[in-house]
């Protein structure tokens, strides 16, 4: 933290403690008054350490943003699988944060105001399209006027969300999949916008990012055509999931994706005896659910037609892994013969 003694800030760092007090002042204020509200000993304890952590973290942006990488490029993404992605082409040469922890839905993620406080020193937020963005963006640019904002997502042709029973809905993301991460071709698309990203940002270290890049689209390579073999044969076989975040994985290896849920709507009564029809005609016994968000719907459709829930999540961290599980739940399901 700078002090009188030790001469004025520099500019770059002073420029960052006025945005991130800019930025924290409205959430400093509403604290306060939520504190005054509390009714209990342990919500105002609660929200007084809030505060304090808050006064200190906007005390001290200058310095953190001058040193708390360790020489490395700071890196934020919105989604756990980008960092993934990001660690693989930047390797020690990035330290990546991510907004949407574990258990949190990218939906109606609000960031932390450490977080937001933690991206006044980032030189780079990678974002990928997820519904929170267009609502905190500005914000986020705000806290980091000198931040560089990229869109991995920049070019993909988003696919309609699977609006089967939800007519009338326009709401939300604009009725378009953001769950562009799903699928490993247009995973290699992000890859080389973040590795054109980095290498621009740190050139020194362009060899290294040109190798890591090299390395990671073999991988991609290789884990389609994994995929390809392990859901060979259920090409035009139906799957129901509770949240409709596999459009993009159902498309690449012929699958057909039903949603329960489309763009945070559940269904109606009606439309839940819709689903468990469907579920019935198609011998649908198995419904997906993801462990973010409710499995109320998918246990009574599931319920109903005598079969299970499974939770697999598009969120999880270890991305390569993660496409290999969920593939091998979707053959389970889909061909239960198979071994």
């Amino acid at each position: 933290m700078t002090h009188p003694s030790h001469g004025r800030p520099p500019l770059t760092a002073a420029r960052t403690l006025l945005a991130a007090r800019t930025l924290l002042r409205p959430t400093l204020a509403l604290a306060a008054r939520t504190l005054l509200a509390a009714r209990t000993l342990a919500a105002a304890r609660t929200l007084a350490a809030a505060l304090t952590l808050l006064a200190g973290l906007a005390g001290c942006a200058p310095s953190a943003a001058n040193g708390a990488a360790n020489g490395r490029l700071g890196v934020a993404v919105s989604v756990a699988p980008q960092r993934y992605f990001v660690e693989r082409i930047g390797g020690d040469h990035v330290a990546v944060s991510v907004l949407v922890g574990p258990g949190d839905s990218p939906h109606t993620y609000e960031p932390k105001p450490e977080q937001l406080v933690a991206l006044s020193k980032a030189v780079v937020y990678f974002t990928v399209g997820v519904g929170f963005e267009d609502v905190w963006l500005g914000r986020i640019t705000a806290a980091n006027p000198g931040m560089r904002v990229v869109d991995t997502a920049a070019g993909i042709e988003r696919l309609p969300l699977d609006d089967h029973h939800h007519a009338d809905d326009d709401a939300g993301e604009g009725g378009l999949d953001t769950h562009v991460w799903v699928s490993p071709r247009l995973v290699a698309r992000q890859a080389r916008i973040i590795h054109s990203t980095l290498v621009a940002l740190d050139p020194d270290h362009a060899a290294d990012y040109d190798a890591n890049l090299a390395a990671f689209e073999g991988d991609l390579a290789a884990l389609d055509a994994e995929l390809r073999a392990t859901l060979d044969g259920l090409q035009g076989r139906k799957f129901m999931v509770f949240h409709p975040a596999w459009g993009y994985f159902a498309r690449d290896y012929g699958l057909e994706q039903i949603a329960v849920e489309v763009d945070g709507q559940e269904p109606s009564a009606q439309e839940l005896a819709a689903l468990i029809a469907t579920a019935r005609a198609e011998g649908i016994d198995v419904v997906f659910a993801q462990p973010e968000m409710s499995t109320a719907d998918a246990a009574t459709i599931a319920r109903e037609v005598g079969g299970e829930v499974l939770l697999i999540s598009p969120l999880a961290e270890d991305w390569l892994a993660n496409m290999r599980a969920v593939a091998q739940a979707f053959r389970r399901a889909l061909a239960p013969e198979a071994p």
